[in-house]
């Protein structure tokens, strides 16, 4: 059904990370939810009245808020295939993510209200009257729901997007919450004994903690959080698959929203190489980024003397150096300048964030360290605290 679905309204749906397609995704994705989410609302409130069962109304007004969700993924995901403009030079990709923890906010208001309808429930029991309409339609309801999870998971897979995975992670939590009213009502008309309250706080439980997840995928990429490795090592893969770079580091990369990202990286070439030569391969690297990652790849050139044998040969004591301050720490953009009475060592030094050290105090041990290799040794140290990041 998906991929019918994908095909008859998603046109070229296998190109995931054109920024239109993310769209039209968005599209498909809203439209279904909220036209599942108001027919399922519509069938839960006739048989809440019917039973007159809290947990059911309270299980409909749930579906209701799921609907207002897809509009905002909607609207979210329109919002977020806009063009840049003059004050969004980068695009108005986050908008996606705002639409994310727009549905989540909406989860967590709805859990809220929930659990105070069934505390008011539990203090003041009703008797809840069992049909087997009302069963027959939330049991319609459960199978819907599911298929609604893993539909929207197998979108939210394809094109990478917190927000219909939060809207995922809603459904299957909308399955367990309206199996817990069902179980509720056959326990009841079982027992004689209404648990109807306390089948609603734990509808609200499964509701809260759906919606603190989604708020958590979303709110994620807002702040910054690290890159996919996957798309870290792909970056450094390609780059070092040149024989003209012989390595990278302070790989940075700028998350705008899914389709809008930048990267940019620090590139290590020969500095007796032909430099317009060198240029032209730096430029059609970023070319090649470009093309396969979708990213915009800014490049900086570091010249370094990598094929001096004396200079390589102190770079590896030096490395080996660093790795006694904490392990995991390295260093690049190393050079060396010798005098008649001093050799001064020039690097970067890479500190893991376990690493408990000051970077006043890294400078100091690891110049401690290299006079106690070599009395003529004098370090200039640029600590970095970071390999790979993402803003």
């Amino acid at each position: 059904m998906t991929k019918f679905l994908l095909r008859r309204f998603v046109k070229d749906y296998e190109s995931v990370t054109d920024p239109e397609v993310r769209e039209r995704y968005g599209t498909l994705s809203g439209c279904v939810g909220i036209l599942l989410n108001l027919l399922i609302s519509l069938s839960k409130f006739i048989a809440g009245v019917l039973t007159g069962a809290v947990s059911v109304t309270a299980d409909a007004f749930n579906n209701l808020s799921d609907a207002a969700s897809s509009l905002v993924t909607l609207v979210g995901f329109r919002l977020a295939g806009r063009e840049a403009d003059e004050d969004h030079p980068f695009g108005h990709g986050r908008f996606e993510y705002l639409a994310g923890l727009g549905v989540a906010v909406a989860i967590l208001l709805v859990g809220v209200e929930l659990a105070k309808g069934a505390v008011g429930k539990i203090l003041h029991p009703e008797d809840v009257a069992f049909d087997f309409l009302s069963a027959g339609i939330l049991v319609l309801s459960i199978a819907v729901k599911m298929w609604m999870y893993f539909f929207n998971r197998n979108l939210g897979k394809r094109i990478s997007s917190a927000a219909m995975a939060a809207t995922a992670a809603d459904s299957l939590s909308d399955c367990v919450a309206t199996g817990a009213v069902l179980l509720g009502l056959i326990v009841g008309q079982a027992t004689g004994y209404s648990i109807d309250g306390w089948v609603g706080i734990l509808v609200a439980f499964f509701v809260l903690r759906a919606g603190w997840e989604a708020a958590k995928d979303t709110i994620d990429p807002l702040l910054g959080q690290a890159p996919d490795p996957e798309l870290v090592k792909g970056i450094r893969e390609t780059v070092l698959a040149h024989p003209e770079i012989s390595g990278i580091h302070d790989l940075v990369v700028h998350d705008y929203g899914p389709g809008h990202r930048m990267v940019s990286l620090h590139a290590e070439v020969d500095i007796n190489g032909d430099m317009a030569v060198t240029h032209d391969v730096i430029d059609n690297v970023e070319k090649e980024l470009a093309g396969r990652y979708r990213v915009i790849a800014t490049i900086h050139m570091d010249p370094l003397a990598i094929h001096d044998a004396h200079v390589n040969e102190v770079k590896e004591q030096v490395a080996g150096l660093a790795r006694q301050l904490h392990e995991g720490t390295t260093i690049h953009d190393f050079r060396m300048t010798e005098g008649p009475t001093h050799t001064n060592l020039i690097f970067d030094l890479v500190l893991p964030r376990s690493c408990p050290l000051s970077e006043e105090e890294a400078r100091r041990e690891m110049a401690r360290l290299a006079r106690e290799a070599n009395p003529r040794y004098l370090t200039v140290v640029q600590v970095d605290r970071f390999y790979a990041g993402q803003v």
